[in-house]
This record gives structure tokens, C-alpha cells and sequence, in this order.
């Protein structure tokens, strides 16, 4: 017993993905194969496939707290993450433990709409969301349209997420890392990286043919992994896109579904 090596915690505070592929599913497949020992706090559970979004059900605001106060106890995580928090008291609830139990990293995927439209994000939690838990995070990884959404106006070329990228930078005070998969245009999936001093353009080509559910949950999840194991932001940000590109290369079907690959190594 004495010489087992010890697993770094990460804790994902996220929704529950019936399908498995994105949301708390993604996050503790991307942890385990990461080497990181991954805890979970359930805001709300969700009835979805890789196609669509049929229904959504939030836990109630103090048992979302309990989860993160019992992880915190026994568990404590050197890094957290927040995917769907869904409702204004659920954001409440995160944000008041987060500024009480001051986890070294916080990153947060601020999710708002699924891929097929389904809305994540409840319209009142939103102003939650930016005022209480984007001033505590170490860095946002929002996808294009809710780039869009945070920033006010469209993100459509690479410049554009450069500028984006520096503007949620001063407007909430952290990191960014905005993530250019959707955009129109281009050859390479690229993202933008900045946190003040910093600026990281990180490129990967397309993988063309393959369409899989869940791939910024797996790269926010990836990169908190990476910081629960010691590294640096920019480097666990570089160490997520490499990782995420793979799982995507190496992706396989279930039942016709593409599916990411997390465990490639």
C-alpha cells in the first residue's frame, strides 16, 4: 500500500448526458484516461442521443451543493470544472461553495445551447453565470456562438477571436480560450488562447466525416485534468488540444454514432 501512487482529484460540476457522450459522462472518461481520479457534482440530469436534447430535469440547488461539500471533505480537487449549471439558483448555489471551498483552478465551459439547439442555460441564470462564477474561474472556454453570446457581437474569422479573446479577458478578469471547431471558411480547427500575457493560437486539421457529440466537454475536462496533474494554463491547454484532436482521429462508432476515443494512449 505504501508505494501506490496517489491519483490527483478533479471534480466536474455538470449535467448528466443519458447518451454518454458529453456532459459528466465526458468529463470522467477524459479524467480516467488522463490519470486523474474524477469526482462529480449532478446539477441536472438530461434525456438526450447524440442527435438532440428531449427533455431536462435540475437538481435541486441543495443537493447539487451537498455533492461539492462531500467531494470537498473527502475528495478535495487541486482542479474544478463547470459545464451545465442550467438554472439561476443552480449557478447561486455552485458559486457561493466555489468562493467558500477555493479550489486552486476553476475552469469554466460556460454551456449554453447544445449542437442541435436545445437551450442549456436558462435565459435568467445567465447574468448569474457572468457575475458570480465567471469572476472566480481561472479560464473560460466558450465555443463561437456563446463567444457570441458573452461578448455581443459575431465571431466569424480568426482575427475575430483574437479580439474576442482579449475582450473576455478584461471583461471578466481570466483566461480565455475560445474555440474556433465551427468556424466558417478555414482548414484547421483553431482556437484561441489568451490570459493577459499570453497568446496561444492552437491549430489541428479537420477531420472531415466525422461529427462527434461532446468534444468541448472532453477539452474543458481534459485541460482541468491537466492542471490537476501540475501543469501550467497555457501548458494544459496546449496538452487538451493535442489530447482532444486524437480522441477525435481515433474515434469510433456506437450504433452509428461517432464517439470519441479518450483512451487512445
Amino acid at each position: 500500500m505504501a508505494n501506490q501512487k496517489a491519483l490527483p482529484v478533479a471534480l466536474t460540476i455538470a449535467g448528466s448526458d443519458s447518451g454518454g457522450g458529453a456532459g459528466i459522462q465526458a468529463d470522467l472518461k477524459t479524467f480516467a484516461a488522463l490519470g486523474v481520479h474524477g469526482t462529480c457534482a449532478v446539477t441536472c440530469v438530461t434525456a438526450q442521443n447524440p442527435r438532440r436534447v428531449t427533455g431536462v430535469a435540475a437538481c435541486p440547488p441543495q443537493i447539487v451543493r451537498r455533492q461539492i461539500e462531500a467531494v470537498f471533505e473527502e475528495l478535495p480537487p487541486l482542479a474544478v470544472k463547470t459545464g451545465m449549471l442550467y438554472s439561476e439558483d443552480i449557478v447561486r448555489v455552485v458559486a457561493n461553495a466555489l468562493r467558500r471551498l477555493r479550489p486552486r483552478w476553476l475552469v469554466v465551459d460556460p454551456v449554453m445551447i447544445s449542437t442541435s439547439g436545445a437551450r442549456l442555460l436558462q435565459p435568467s441564470a445567465v447574468e448569474a453565470l457572468r457575475k458570480q462564477v465567471f469572476p472566480l474561474a481561472d479560464l473560460l472556454t466558450p465555443n463561437l456562438d456563446e463567444t457570441a453570446a458573452l461578448i455581443g457581437r459575431p465571431v466569424r474569422s480568426v482575427e475575430d477571436m483574437r479580439q474576442a479573446a482579449r475582450q473576455l479577458r478584461e471583461l471578466f478578469g481570466c483566461a480565455a480560450l475560445v474555440k474556433g471547431g465551427h468556424l466558417q471558411g478555414v482548414k484547421d480547427a483553431v482556437d484561441i488562447f489568451y490570459d493577459g500575457q499570453a497568446e496561444l493560437l492552437l491549430s489541428s486539421p479537420f477531420i472531415k466525416g466525422i461529427g462527434t457529440h461532446g468534444t468541448g466537454c472532453t477539452y474543458s475536462a481534459a485541460i482541468t485534468a491537466h492542471l490537476a496533474l501540475g501543469l501550467t494554463l497555457p501548458d494544459a491547454v496546449t496538452a487538451a488540444k493535442q489530447h482532444v484532436t486524437i480522441a477525435i482521429a481515433s474515434s469510433r462508432t456506437a450504433a452509428g454514432h461517432h464517439v470519441l476515443e479518450n483512451f487512445w494512449r
